[in-house]
Order: C-alpha cells, then structure tokens, then sequence
C-alpha cells in the first residue's frame, strides 16, 4: 500500500513539475525588452499629395480575425490571408497620411507568423512607431479545445506615417489588479502610445489607446491617466487622441462622457444624438472607437466610420480629415 502511495506521489509531483515548467516557459517572453517600443524606418515608394488636408485612422485590426477574435472558432489561414487582402485594398482607397492600428500580430503563430504591421507598411508608410504589448511563448487561450490556443503571441499597437516621426513613448497602463497570478502573468499589457508627427515643419501629437476591455474600475483609472496626458499637450500643442477606447457612447456612466464634455476638443465623425457604431462588424452595436483633436490647433474637415473595411476586423475604422491652423507654431 505505501509503495502505490509513493508512485502516486511521485506522479502527482511529476505532473505539478511539469505544469510549473511550462508555465514559466509560455508566461516568458520571446525578444528583449529594449523592442518593445522602436521607431522604425522604411524605404517604400511613398506618394503624398493631399493639399494640405490630411487624413487620420484608428483601426483595431483584431489581428485580422474577423469575427472569430477570442472565440474557439477555427481560424484557417485562408481566413487571414482574405483579411489582409481586404485590408490592404480599403487602405489604398482611404490613402490616409497616418494609421494607427491596435491588435496588430508581429509574426505571430494565431495568425499564421505574419508582420500585419510590416505588411501595410508597404502601402508607403516609412515610419512606424511599434508598441509590442504582448509577447508570451504560448497563450492557452480560447481556453478549449486546445487546437484553438493563440500560441506564441507577439502583438501590440502601431502607428504607421507617411511623416517623420520623433519623441516616441510607450508607456503601460495600470494592470487588473484582481486578476489571479495565472492570468496576470498570460495577459497583455494595456498601451498608450506617444508620438509627434512632423507635418508642414510642425509638431502634431499623437495619442493611441487601447484601454481595458473587461474591468470597469481599472478601464476608469486607465482613462484618467491618459486624460492627464492629453492635457499636458493640448493647450499647447495639436494633439489627437485616438483609439479604441473600449468605452460605450450611449452609456451616461462610461468614462468616455468626460471627453464629449470637453471644451475645446472635437470628435470626429460622430453625432451625439445618434453615434454611428463600429463594434462588432457583424451587426454594429456600440460605439468605442474615437479620434478626438484639439480644436484650437485642428480644423476639422470631416471624416466617417469606415463601412467598406467591412468584416476584416470585429471593429471598423474611424478616419478624420483635418488642416492644421495657421496659428499653429
């Protein structure tokens, strides 16, 4: 009887050994730090003729998964590759000066070992600012089947010019701080990226987001932080915020009812009384993605949520056409 107990023990120890060995190894991550936030030069053939009006996106590409993004749905690669073309074709269409992207897969293995970011690059846009938020060797998750597990996860946020950028940040948001040690350790970090854009020999401010998607209380935190951090530039500086702010229009408690509030601070393609929706693409129901500017420095030309992009992402782009104002220094 003492001996089954023994091998029974040594089993037990065997499996939960193992179980932590693995862990530690898909919870590590796969590149240095030091690349998680870098400049990145290019040398495409790049055109630029928009008289002096300029255009704007914010996309949360969900890592071109469609309307399979975090659910155990098979995700064949055909499915990624018809994406991207989408993608790449609607692009070339809007032609926009600048992209800034959430959810964007740097070679990872959800998504078939494809740049994204790289890949609308060549659209013509030679500097990239990267924000790498999650770099895990393997995520369990959609929990099951295991067929269905992102695996190795390189991803973050981009912001994508066909202008100099220069004075770049990436700084991590405030993490759940209830999350169990398991999660924690597998979860992204959540983004704001920081970054001038020099645009007629001036500086213009970028902001992009992605804020907590599941917990309120840390989802409000985050956003006051980020909201600091557009004062600090707005008076002074043309800024834009933009993103997906995972903060519903027509909730009258959600956070996002601070920046309508605002004085002096534009939305861009949005009605209050009636927002147009880009979440999720099968059937839009919410509004969460915004681009706000300082109205001070920006003339609004117009802008639209962007219906063509149609299912590539389960959100659409919002694009915002703009001058700058002659007062700006």
């Amino acid at each position: 009887m003492k001996s089954i107990f023994r091998i029974a023990l040594r089993f037990l120890l065997l499996v939960v050994g193992g179980f932590a060995v693995f862990f530690f190894w898909a919870s590590s991550p796969t590149m240095n730090e030091a690349e998680y936030a870098k400049i990145i030069t290019h040398n495409y053939t790049s055109t630029v003729d928009n008289d002096s009006i300029y255009s704007i996106v914010t996309y949360n590409i969900g890592y071109l998964s469609g309307m399979t993004n975090n659910r155990a749905i098979a995700k064949p690669k055909e499915l990624f590759e018809s994406n991207l073309k989408k993608v790449l074709t609607e692009v070339k269409k809007v032609n926009p000066d600048i992209i800034a992207l959430q959810e964007v897969d740097y070679n990872a293995a959800r998504s078939y070992e494809v740049n994204q970011e790289e890949k609308l690059a060549e659209l013509g846009y030679n500097y990239v600012a990267r924000g790498v938020n999650w770099d895990e060797h393997y995520v369990p998750f959609p929990y099951w089947p295991p067929s269905m597990h992102f695996g190795k996860i390189v991803s973050g946020q981009s912001i994508l010019s066909k202008y100099e950028l220069k004075d770049y940040e990436r700084i991590v948001l405030e993490r759940v701080a209830d999350n169990p040690f398991y999660r924690d350790a597998l979860y992204l970090d959540r983004l704001v990226q920081v970054v001038k854009i020099m645009i007629e020999g001036k500086e213009v401010v970028v902001i992009n987001l992605h804020l907590e998607a599941f917990d309120k209380t840390t989802r409000a935190r985050q956003f006051e932080y980020v909201l600091n951090l557009f004062n600090k530039y707005r008076k002074t500086s043309a800024t834009i915020l933009l993103g997906d702010f995972n903060s519903k229009a027509r909730d009258s408690e959600a956070v996002i009812q601070k920046m309508f509030a605002m004085d002096g601070v534009g939305n861009a393609a949005f009605l209050s009384e009636n927002p147009e929706n880009t979440f999720d693409t099968k059937k839009p129901v919410e509004r969460i993605d915004y681009i706000f500017y300082t109205e001070d420095f920006i003339e609004y030309v117009g802008g639209a949520v962007l219906k063509e992009f149609g299912k590539a992402s389960d959100h659409l782009p919002v694009e915002m056409k703009f001058k700058l104002k002659k007062a700006l220094r």
